[in-house]
């Protein structure tokens, strides 16, 4: 890992220190700005030693607002070196891996030193040269400034952090970025003006009472932990929920997650807000939890073609998974996408023959990637089959078993081309990314 993320650590360094150098000037700082910036460094500080876990292995705090406060305050090189030295004193408090110390203190240094470099090139002047004004006149004065420093600052902060975490689990800085900030966009937008006016505070009415204002401001990161980790452990009961299915049978590990990452690369292709994928997304990973019933289990484990009889107990898993979908609150969405994920366009599917655009589009998209996994992994009876053959197979069956404009989409789109690459799919908690080999597993029943 450290191999990967090393020349990215390096150019990260390099960058920090000379942005650092080009604000360098020999202007002595007055005491006020001496103050400011060590008691906005120590509010920092004390919001990085509380951190909150982020997926993909990133952490959060919200050390952003006095580090951000500095800038609007004194806006000068020594601000990014006294960051520099809080966020040293953080990661050494946390006993950090050096790697991962450094590339923090730089990033953390290099986000603050162009964020300054836009609010000083916007026009934007220091709080503390504007002591009397009204927070309205300050507005006027450097709002603009302040917002391009603000979005520069978290821009540059998320990037990095994404582009790190993305050499270090060989996945997209795009994914690695939408599951980190995704959830954490809304507070972001709520905190900017926060952010404003807590800086005014301070040099309006002095150190004591901004550190007084600060503790409501904790009860904000409070909040965010809460929904960070309530989102976390529905994603982990996801996780244990797709495991529990897989586990009845030996030959469909692993096919829940590559249906999901079939879906989101077709939900992709035809066009999908991203809130639509993450729910369909959802709903293949479910797709097959109606099989974690007993009756299941002798049929999951036979390694022979099934009967007819048997054939028919499988066709009642949709009606079966989407009854205990129903039973929790936060996933109803789902459970009309996992009821009728076996439909056919032409009406010849099951549970209840739906046909066209009666069909939900969840379904008709599950409906698709099911196959393809079926198509594309080996069953006891049968071998794999080719990309070429696949997309016969899809050709032919466009109209009958498929959404002909879904058909159409997908294999005009580049995505077509990544369904037959390396499955790294990612599991509900994004977090843990695995390599999934399709021709080598064996797998029986998964169209079922």
């Amino acid at each position: 890992m450290r191999s990967r993320t090393t020349p990215l650590i390096i150019a990260v360094v390099g960058a920090a220190i000379a942005v650092t150098m080009l604000l360098r000037n020999d202007v002595a700082l007055q005491p006020d700005q001496i103050a400011a910036i060590v008691v906005l460094c120590v509010l920092a500080l004390i919001a990085d030693l509380l951190l909150f876990l982020l997926p993909q292995g990133a952490s959060g705090s919200i050390s952003f607002i006095p580090t951000l406060c500095a800038i609007l305050i004194v806006p000068s090189w020594y601000t990014v070196i006294g960051m520099a030295v809080e966020k040293a004193i953080a990661e050494s408090a946390r006993r950090a891996e050096f790697d991962k110390a450094v590339f923090n203190i730089a990033q953390t240094t290099l986000s603050i030193g162009l964020a300054m470099l836009v609010f000083l090139s916007a026009g934007g002047e220091s709080f503390l040269s504007m002591r009397a004004e009204t927070i309205s006149s300050v507005t006027r004065t450097s709002g603009f400034a302040a917002f391009a420093a603000f979005v520069t600052f978290f821009v540059s902060n998320t990037v990095l952090v994404s582009a790190v975490i993305a050499l270090a689990t060989k996945a997209s800085i795009s994914t690695v970025w939408k599951a980190n900030n995704i959830a954490t966009i809304g507070i972001d937008i709520i905190t900017s003006p926060l952010i404003f006016v807590f800086a005014w505070i301070y040099v309006r009415f002095g150190a004591i009472v901004a550190a007084t204002a600060w503790v409501p401001i904790m009860g904000i990161r409070q909040v965010h932990k809460t929904n960070l980790e309530l989102e976390q452990t529905n994603e982990e009961l996801l996780e244990l929920m797709v495991k529990s299915i897989e586990a009845r049978d030996p030959y469909t590990s692993g096919h829940s997650r590559r249906v999901h990452h079939y879906t989101i690369v077709i939900a992709r292709a035809i066009g999908l807000a991203e809130r639509e994928v993450q729910t369909v997304g959802r709903a293949a990973l479910l797709h097959d939890v109606g099989k974690i019933g007993e009756k299941y289990g002798p049929i999951l484990r036979k390694a022979d073609r099934l009967s007819a009889d048997e054939w028919n107990t499988m066709r009642e898993h949709p009606g079966d998974g989407a009854k205990l979908i129903a039973t929790m609150t936060r996933l109803r969405e789902l459970v009309g996408p996992v009821r009728h994920h076996h439909e056919n366009w032409d009406g010849t599917g099951y549970p209840d023959g739906l046909a066209g655009e009666l069909i939900p589009q969840s379904s008709r998209i599950i409906r698709f990637a099911d196959t393809i996994d079926a198509m594309t992994t080996e069953r006891p009876y049968r071998r794999t089959m080719s990309p070429e053959e696949v997309r016969a197979e899809i050709v032919r069956c466009r109209g009958t078993q498929f959404d002909p404009q879904m058909v159409d989409r997908l294999l005009s789109s580049p995505a077509w081309k990544t369904i037959f690459a390396p499955s790294v799919v990612t599991s509900p908690r994004f977090g843990s990314l695995a390599v999934l080999p399709r021709r080598e597993e064996r797998a029986r029943n998964v169209g079922a």
